[in-house]
């Protein structure tokens, strides 16, 4: 059922978002080391059965499975000609789902890092990153996507270079920025909730926040020194379901439904108007998350 971010806000109400992708992609059999945007062509229904999922589970916003879609990203994996056609059908399989949904579900295109540094850390030129932004969310939109999500960031330069991408691409299209904050209450380029918030919050987006990172504890502590510097920005908390721990060289995150519930709580609290999982989570989460955020 489709709507619109802009009209799930206005409702006054906490939203769900989804949880992690790749988590779910992995337990599908995707193997390690292989770009998740492959699998929106190669196994388009076990992607379309994560969105589904989700939605099942309660989710209002389900991001699609293009995060690592940029042509920077997938030239990692010789893929970088692809990028449009991935980004294409990344969105147009949560587009079908997200149509199909018995509640109104708002399709966000995920936007993530490039995998490269930005001058003058690195050698990827801002008028690159641009480009490189701009050929995704032309893509995602293409693709029948409502919402650009700039996500996972950790450079406030790399931001600027996807919201210039988006705005470039699709001017009437809004866009959410979060970054992660995963060194001691900062990124790992050094930037704090009072930088993102007052920076980010200039760039116009939609909402903004983080997701990702160590934790829901410490978004929480996020989250509470955003909301410091601005009391009427709109926030976003999609944490990582625990701090993950290495099994068998896999990622292993042990924050059960309930315990992510709880924190759904603490976390409005702090100011998060849009609530999901990141890392580690699953529809499981993402359901708890709802009916204790329902429940009042």
């Amino acid at each position: 059922m489709k709507t619109t971010l802009q009209d799930l806000l206005a409702a006054g109400k906490p939203v769900i978002a989804d949880g992690a992708m790749g988590t779910m992609l992995f337990s599908l059999g995707l193997e390690q080391g292989r770009a998740p945007e492959l699998w929106n062509v190669e196994q388009p229904d076990k992607v379309r059965s994560v969105y589904r999922g989700y939605i099942e589970a309660g989710a209002q916003i389900i991001l699609t499975n293009s995060f690592g879609g940029s042509r920077l990203r997938l030239e990692l994996h010789g893929l970088g000609d692809r990028a449009a056609e991935l980004c294409r059908a990344a969105a147009a399989l949560a587009r079908q789902e997200a149509d199909a949904a018995p509640h109104p579900v708002v399709v966000a295109g995920s936007i993530g890092p490039t995998g490269h540094m930005l001058e003058p850390f690195g050698l990827l030129s801002m008028a690159d990153a641009v480009a490189a932004f701009a050929e995704q969310a032309r893509a995602l939109v293409e693709g029948g996507v409502d919402v650009l999500w700039i996500e996972t960031m950790s450079d406030l330069n790399e931001v600027r270079a996807a919201v210039q991408g988006c705005q470039q691409a699709a001017p009437g299209v809004p866009y959410v920025t979060t970054m992660t904050f995963d060194t001691n209450g900062r990124t790992m380029m050094g930037v704090t909730p009072e930088q993102a918030i007052a920076e980010l919050g200039a760039l116009g987006p939609l909402a903004l926040g983080g997701n990702c990172g160590r934790g829901p504890d410490e978004l929480e502590a996020v989250l509470n020194r955003m909301r410091a510097v601005n009391p009427d920005v709109v926030l976003v908390a999609k944490a990582n379901a625990g701090l993950p721990r290495l099994e068998g060289g896999a990622a292993v995150y042990d924050a059960t439904p309930e315990v992510m519930a709880d924190f759904a709580v603490r976390l409005q609290a702090a100011g998060a108007t849009i609530i999901g999982a990141c890392c580690g989570s699953t529809p499981a989460h993402i359901r708890a998350i709802a009916e204790r955020l329902r429940a009042g």
